[in-house]
């Protein structure tokens, strides 16, 4: 799987209702396959369930909050952003946050001429790290297919209607570059600190599905 950053045609015209993209609350692919090679690593002793246990406490520990407090300060710290946007990871390990594994981060700036999305056309590769697991739609064949077939119209069933002057990119990730998006800072924000500003920063705005908004309660900040 080869990654990418470049604009895809994206149409208006579609059928498919944001039901085929949200997860069925059945046990997916992934799911029912992880648990099989689970089982019969344990089984054949090629990893322990203590092992398995430490692993899972690790990804429990990483959640979307850890990436709304690099996309904050990103906002209030130009020097930072510039090194985020020029090395990912090393701007994140700055803040204290670890990588587990071999993974390279690239971090993408939405503008207001291009809107980035992130995907993944034939797992699920995703920034653990920085935003924990992945939201189930994330690893459903609708997405993954369409993200790139018809980003426009993806995002519009998300709620995310994208300006026909705005290049939408489309980043395909690989077992070994990841990608997470630097959203816009929603306009006034001035003056706000580190933690309001993260507290605006949702996993599906560093995915890039939807834009960072004021709350309602904000509005009258």
């Amino acid at each position: 799987m080869s990654a990418h950053a470049e604009p895809h045609d994206d149409h208006h015209g579609h059928d498919h209702p944001l039901a085929e993209i949200v997860h069925s609350g059945r046990p997916g692919y992934y799911e029912i396959m992880e648990t099989a090679v689970r089982e019969l690593l344990v089984e054949r002793r090629l990893i322990g369930a203590d092992e398995i246990r430490r692993q899972i406490e690790v990804l429990d520990s990483r959640t979307p909050a850890l990436g709304a407090r690099v996309v904050a300060r990103a906002w209030v710290d130009p020097d930072f952003k510039e090194r985020l946007l020029a090395d990912g990871r090393t701007a994140c390990e700055e803040l204290g946050i670890s990588f587990y594994d071999d993974t390279g981060l690239i971090v993408l700036e939405n503008t207001d001429r291009v809107h980035n999305l992130i995907v993944c056309t034939l797992c699920s590769c995703y920034p653990r790290p920085v935003l924990g697991l992945p939201p189930d739609w994330y690893k459903l064949k609708p997405y993954r297919a369409r993200a790139v077939r018809e980003p426009r119209a993806v995002l519009a069933e998300f709620g995310t209607v994208i300006p026909d002057d705005v290049e939408i990119r489309v980043s395909d990730s690989t077992a070994m570059v990841r990608f997470l998006v630097l959203p816009r800072r929603p306009a006034g924000t001035d003056g706000w600190g580190e933690e309001e500003l993260a507290a605006l920063v949702t996993r599906d705005t560093m995915i890039g599905v939807a834009p960072v908004a004021l709350p309602i309660a904000g509005a009258d900040r």
